[in-house]
C-alpha cells in the first residue's frame, strides 16, 4: 500500500461527495444517519464546515475557521446549502492541489498539524461523511481509489493508538479480513458496515 501521506488529488472525492449530497431531498433532512447524534442536516453543516475548515488550513489561512472545535456545537446547514457546499468542495480540492499545502504546518479543528496529515484527514473525513450521508439517504456510494487508500492508511494506524476515547472516533468495528476494503475503513471508524436506513 502507498504512502497514506503521499500528495494526491482531491477532486475526485469531492466531486463523488457533492454528488450524493445533491441527491438529498428536503424530506430527508431530519433522517437519521451513521453518526451518533446527527440527522442529515446536521452530517450536512458537519461537510460544510469541515470543508471550509479544511480549505483554509490548505491554503494556511489560519483564522476562526482552523481554530474552531467541530465538538462544539452541533452543526445544520441553511438555506442556501445546496449552493454553498459543492462551491466550498470545490475550493478544498483546489487548495490541496498546490503542492505547498502539503508541507510545513497548519491547523484544523484547532489542532496543529503537519501539512501532509492534513491532508490525509481531510481525505478520511470526505471519505467516511460520504458513506455515512449515501447510507442515510438510500444512495449508492463508491468512493475515489486513492482517497480510499490514504483514508484506510490512516484510520488503520489510528486504531493501533490505546486512548479511542470516542473523541474522534468510535471503538473499531470487527470486519472480516477479506471484506472490501471501504467495508474495512469504515469498521475502523467505528462505524458498523452493515447500518443500513430503517426501510
Amino acid at each position: 500500500m502507498t504512502d497514506p501521506t503521499t500528495p494526491f488529488d482531491l477532486g475526485p472525492q469531492t466531486r463523488i461527495v457533492a454528488d450524493i449530497a445533491a441527491g438529498v431531498t428536503d424530506e430527508q433532512l431530519d433522517d437519521p444517519t451513521p453518526c451518533p447524534k446527527m440527522a442529515v442536516r446536521n452530517l450536512l453543516g458537519h461537510l460544510l464546515g469541515l470543508s471550509v475548515a479544511f480549505r483554509d488550513a490548505g491554503r494556511k489561512a489560519l483564522g476562526p475557521t482552523t481554530d474552531t472545535d467541530p465538538g462544539q456545537a452541533l452543526p445544520d446547514v441553511g438555506p442556501d446549502w445546496r449552493e454553498e457546499l459543492p462551491k466550498v468542495l470545490d475550493e478544498l480540492a483546489d487548495a490541496w492541489r498546490d503542492p505547498a499545502a502539503w508541507t510545513g504546518m497548519t491547523r484544523a479543528g484547532g489542532v496543529d498539524l503537519p501539512g501532509d496529515l492534513a491532508g490525509v484527514i481531510a481525505a478520511d473525513e470526505l471519505l467516511i461523511h460520504a458513506w455515512d450521508l449515501a447510507r442515510a439517504t438510500g444512495r449508492p456510494y463508491a468512493p475515489d481509489p486513492a482517497t480510499l487508500r490514504a483514508s484506510y492508511g490512516f484510520l488503520l494506524a489510528a486504531a493501533e493508538e490505546t486512548d479511542r476515547d470516542g473523541s474522534l472516533f468510535g471503538p473499531v468495528v470487527a470486519v472480516p479480513r477479506d471484506a472490501p476494503l471501504l467495508d474495512r475503513a469504515v469498521g475502523l471508524s467505528g462505524r458498523d458496515p452493515g447500518w443500513r436506513r430503517a426501510g
